[in-house]
């Protein structure tokens, strides 16, 4: 029995052996490609966990940002219509509170990103926030200034509720036209009528002199007049009985009267009357000094419903 010595092609050798190599790395690529695509690592899956996290927190921030942006817009309202009324002070101009804070460029850092847009648009909420909030600080350091210069106007405009009305169920009608209650005729009602009964007390709203003393009139019936310097005066109508006197001076708070039913008037109740430069202004505007927030926006819902006045 014999051998037979057999010869291989060696170019034969490694071709197969570069196909066998060929297959094992396509194989091992399509692995890695499945792995790839349907199989996180421990990396990327906390990766992921940290992302939904960021989605989160930017939701909620965007909503402490609408929200902010809400309390700031009642500051800037009261600040204007309110705080910079009462210091006689010019307010601040709508260009001023909308400022400009930077332009387009100032976001390119935050592009390409899979959530580029709601992270400019949070952004941009946020400047315009903090642009309004420098705006408002200034503000109010300027009526800082104003109020250190303004003790005496503070103590004698007239700021205070002229009864005691915490509850804020003493109010029957406010400043409008309202239906007048004898000569049925819808007409201008230029204060504000509180409910209450015979001899409830009356107090100064305000330092001042009084002005005005008048018994018996027709259409007020009893009623006192306070000049408080700076432009105002405020009027208590239709009283019981008077305790001051005219050239009176008077402190905030300091009784005047009692309420009563006097003059034209259709049921017990003070008819309250504040006058800035000899025009006839809204009361409630300036009930500021012993309301709470709440307390002033729910007396100003009161007195804003249709009604019909007490005189």
């Amino acid at each position: 029995m014999g051998f037979e010595k057999v010869r291989t092609n060696i170019r034969l050798i490694l071709l197969r052996a570069f196909g066998f190599l060929s297959a094992t790395l396509v194989a091992a690529a399509i692995i890695v490609l499945v792995l790839y695509k349907y199989v996180d690592s421990p990396k990327e899956k906390l990766l992921k966990r940290e992302i939904e996290q960021y989605k989160s927190q930017t939701k909620q921030l965007d909503k402490k940002v609408i929200q902010l942006r809400d309390v700031l817009a009642e500051l800037q309202d009261r600040d204007a219509n309110i705080y910079r009324a009462v210091f006689e002070a010019e307010p601040v101009s709508a260009n001023m509170r909308k400022a400009g804070f930077g332009g387009s460029s100032k976001y390119d850092e935050l592009t390409g990103f899979e959530n580029t847009d709601a992270l400019i648009d949070l952004n941009k909420k946020i400047d315009e926030l903090s642009a309004s909030l420098y705006v408002q600080s200034k503000s109010f350091d300027e009526l800082s200034k104003l109020a250190a210069n303004k003790t005496e106007f503070l103590a004698s405009i007239p700021a205070i509720q002229p009864i005691t009305n915490k509850e804020l169920k003493r109010v029957a009608s406010g400043f409008g036209y309202r239906i007048h209650p004898i000569y049925r005729t819808y007409k201008m009602h230029t204060g504000v009528d509180f409910t209450a009964p015979t001899g409830t007390p009356i107090y100064a709203t305000g330092n001042g002199r009084v002005e005005l003393v008048e018994l018996g009139h027709r259409g007020y019936g009893n009623h006192v007049v306070i000049n408080h310097g700076f432009g105002y005066q405020s009027l208590y109508g239709h009283l019981h009985r008077v305790k001051v006197r005219q050239g009176q001076s008077l402190k905030r708070g300091e009784l005047i009267g009692y309420v009563g039913n006097t003059g034209t008037s259709s049921a017990p109740h003070l008819h309250y009357e504040v006058i800035r430069n000899r025009n006839k202004v809204n009361p409630v505007n300036y009930f500021f000094n012993d309301l709470t927030e709440e307390e002033y926006a729910a007396i100003r819902e009161i007195t804003e419903k249709p009604s019909q006045s007490f005189d």
